[in-house]
């Protein structure tokens, strides 16, 4: 089975939270095994789960039902839909299934990995940065051969440039071409990724974790005064961080996979646009959208899940 990618630009700060939360510190889900910051598979599946029929006319019965059916087919049933016998014979009517417990849908949604990430430097403003592990994995999700060495440092500025990331200095003379980062940098949404660097995964980890997004948050009480201990800093994902994740067609599906592939990338190319994870009332969240070009992703090509 090929997995399918889709991308995600992060327009704003992202949190969702952990699992752990350390002193005054609320912090962001992570990968146990690299402690990189991810995006759980649950939360990316819910949000599309939620939008699904989410613009249709709620006085248009039928459009409304056939949204429904759309996302239990995707996504499978919730305890609600088992409890509308109205929907249950209609669901029969129109699918030729019933539906008498819970199930799983057409289709799974992987987590959310970096790509590339935005850190502050002194000497060339924004630099991109990325390591070994988190482009070898994108290789392999993306059906590509390549691989990726590293002497010590690969970019894209001119090995003669001295590099300023904040408290770290990688002098001129250490960094080794990398002359095909732009394929690299996925195709089908403008980014503002121009100028790349590739770390040696500790580094890289170290890195990330210096330039993640932290606010602080107050409690007021009754005369607007900040009480004693109620401050915390929340952890997020920075704004131009560039993730993606892959997605496919469960084993269930029986027969021709093109229809489940269909509603889903329809589904996708519906919202180029998402709200991922909490505050939405302040911004935060908002990510830009879109497919992995065909050529990247031959699940649907060669009719396959």
């Amino acid at each position: 089975m090929t997995p399918l990618l889709a991308y995600l630009y992060l327009l704003s700060p992202l949190h969702t939270g952990g699992t752990s939360q350390e002193g005054n510190l609320v912090g962001i889900a992570r990968e146990t095994h690299t402690n990189f910051p991810y995006l759980p598979s649950s939360t990316i599946r819910g949000r599309y789960r939620a939008n699904v029929g989410i613009n249709i006319d709620s006085e248009d019965e039928d459009e409304v039902i056939n949204a429904q059916i759309r996302r239990v087919k995707l996504f499978g049933p919730d305890l609600e839909d088992l409890k509308n016998k109205d929907f249950l014979v209609y669901y029969e009517t129109e699918t030729g299934r019933k539906l008498t417990q819970l199930e799983q849908g057409s289709i799974w949604v992987g987590d959310g990995s970096i790509l590339w990430l935005p850190v502050s430097s002194l000497s060339h403003g924004v630099i991109w940065i990325s390591c070994p592990l988190l482009l070898q994995r994108w290789l392999r999700l993306n059906n590509s051969n390549g691989t990726v060495k590293l002497e010590k440092y690969s970019s894209s500025i001119s090995k003669k440039e001295s590099v300023y990331l904040k408290d770290a200095l990688i002098p001129g003379g250490s960094l080794q071409p990398f002359e095909n980062w732009q394929d690299f940098i996925p195709k089908g949404y403008e980014t503002s990724i121009d100028k790349v660097l590739v770390l040696p995964n500790q580094h890289c980890d170290t890195l990330i974790q210096m330039s993640l997004w932290r606010q602080v948050k107050v409690k007021l009480n009754e005369h607007k005064v900040v009480t004693d201990g109620s401050f915390r800093y929340e952890e997020a994902i920075p704004p131009d961080t560039l993730m993606y994740f892959p997605w496919g067609i469960t084993t269930q599906v029986n027969g021709s996979t093109q229809e489940h592939l269909d509603d889903f990338q329809q589904l996708l190319k519906d919202n180029s646009l998402l709200q991922i994870g909490g505050q939405e009332s302040l911004g935060r969240g908002f990510v830009q959208q879109w497919m992995a070009p065909q050529k990247e992703s031959k699940a649907k090509k060669e009719g396959k899940g």
